[in-house]
């Protein structure tokens, strides 16, 4: 193979792998930033390679992003101990627009309790239960026993399980729920807001220190959690309200002139019917990713 061909062979490659290597690293980080770093570490030891060496082109290339993405663990947990008010994930749009492989990345509720698992543990339990990887297959990546890759496997998803028990909401029913909190919301009815929250509900804001919209620890209860959310939207009664999808579920997206201002992204009850969390993400630099289409 002539170099030329080879390169071309080889950025081709990686071009039909990039979208799974990018749902695999964003669920292991939850910043689009950190993910297109690993992506391009992955990038350098893949273009470094000769592709005869390398059995299976997939399989490689996951497995060095896996192990890069868990090597960039600990800068991000610096970051994050010296952040501003609680962190989010970085919120990531999925619309029909955006390639169909990031329809794998979990919900925001879900990847906040994957924060509180270890390094490790959150990458069995993305590469599992998101990516449905054998736990065979993950010991080759990690460099762990399959015995021991199980037990990984089988305490990362109690501990989720423990915190955030599987419920099944359907599109139509959160976006329904959504619309009316909006409307609650912004048209000033603390009543009707307060219908919807459940006693237990937790405003989780997340503006980095750069936001007025953001305050600086959750709030938690119905009462508070409505009043501050009636109170946030009579002060930003004039931004541009879109509804979009996050991160798989239905959200609100707030814009002000120069492009978007805040993501709210709502997680629901088993019944479908009660808010118990409520996401803000205000901080600039999460929203550089946000696509501002409100032309289209």
């Amino acid at each position: 193979m002539s170099g030329e061909n080879r390169e071309d062979t080889v950025a081709k490659v990686f071009a039909e792998h990039r979208e799974l290597l990018f749902s695999i690293v964003y669920n292991m980080l939850g910043t689009v930033g950190d993910t297109e770093d690993v992506l391009q570490e992955t990038w350098l030891a893949w273009s470094g390679k000769s592709l005869e060496e390398i059995g299976h082109h997939r399989a490689y290339l996951v497995r060095v992003a896996v192990n890069q993405a868990l090597a960039h663990q600990s800068t991000l947990r610096r970051r994050k101990e010296t952040y501003l008010g609680p962190w989010l994930p970085e919120p990531l749009a999925t619309d029909a627009s955006e390639p169909a492989v990031r329809g794998e990345s979990v919900s925001i509720a879900v990847l906040v309790v994957l924060e509180t698992l270890t390094p490790l543990e959150r990458a069995v339990f993305v590469l599992h239960e998101v990516f449905a990887y054998r736990h065979t297959e993950i010991a080759a990546m990690i460099d762990r026993s399959p015995a021991a890759v199980r037990q990984i496997a089988h305490r990362a998803r109690e501990h989720v399980q423990a915190r955030r028990p599987r419920a099944r909401v359907d599109r139509r029913t959160h976006q329904e729920v959504t619309e009316r909190f909006v409307a609650a919301a912004f048209g000033g009815d603390l009543a009707a807001l307060m219908e919807l929250l459940a006693p237990d509900v937790t405003l989780w804001p997340d503006g980095g220190g750069k936001s007025a919209v953001a305050g600086p620890r959750p709030i938690r209860g119905r009462d508070g959690v409505a009043r501050t959310i009636v109170a946030g939207a009579r002060h930003n009664e004039h931004v541009d309200l879109r509804y979009r999808q996050v991160n798989g579920d239905p959200s609100v997206v707030l814009f002000a002139e120069d492009g978007p201002f805040a993501v709210m992204v709502l997680d629901l009850a088993a019944d479908g019917e009660h808010v118990r969390d409520v996401y803000v993400v205000s901080n600039p630099d999460k929203l550089a990713t946000i696509p501002d289409d409100r032309a289209g």
